[in-house]
């Protein structure tokens, strides 16, 4: 029983990756786009879907990856988010500056462009705690509402840019992404008790 339910775990999370993911490579919309436009695009699609892993790791949901290998995998895993961000946002520059520019100024007049570029600020603060947690002596539980707070902005600022967007992803399993990844972070939330832990240390 126990090795069909990490089975049935890994195949919904698969599922949950490369449905959209397919969806998306083979969208009608790519049919006319520059190269560097479509790398770009499934960049995205992808930041979106390790954001669905990262809180698996964190929480040890998934069976193989508990303990020290989840959390080790967990900082790979948001060194390729970071990365995949910089490729999206690289790549949008690249087939449209302006566009970009009135994004990263807060002036762009659609809001899934400010959307996104919020949360990209937030991750980049996210992934700096985490490099930076064993240099400076910021206490635990500081540092885990401090991340958790960043990582929070992150996808929700992914969810909302993302379904706002008429594009290559399509509707039904975009938003049952967005919905996992959100269920995700929330369990982590809870079961970590990060925010409690913090006004336990604040009343002693």
């Amino acid at each position: 029983m126990p090795g069909s339910r990490a089975t049935l775990i890994w195949v919904l999370v698969g599922a949950a990756i490369l449905v959209p993911s397919v969806w998306a490579l083979t969208s009608p919309l790519l049919q006319w786009r520059d190269p560097v436009y479509i790398v770009a695009g499934f960049a995205g699609v992808i930041g979106m879907a390790l954001l669905l892993v990262q809180p698996l790791l964190v929480g040890g949901y998934l069976p193989g990856l508990a303990g020290m290998r989840g959390r080790g995998l967990h900082r790979i895993v948001g060194a390729l988010l970071v990365l995949a961000v910089v490729v999206h946002v690289v790549g949008l520059w690249i087939t449209s500056p302006p566009d970009v520019v009135d994004a990263l100024l807060l002036v762009s007049p659609t809001p899934f462009a400010t959307w996104g570029v919020i949360a990209m600020w937030a991750m980049f603060a996210a992934a700096s705690l985490g490099v930076l947690r064993r240099r400076f002596a910021v206490r635990l539980r500081l540092w885990r509402v401090l991340h958790t707070a960043s990582v929070c902005v992150v996808v929700i600022g992914t969810v909302v840019h993302a379904v706002q967007i008429e594009g290559t992803m399509e509707i039904v399993s975009k938003w049952m992404l967005s919905v996992l990844a959100l269920l995700a972070l929330a369990c982590v939330i809870v079961d970590r008790r990060v925010w409690s832990a913090l006004f336990l240390s604040r009343s002693k």
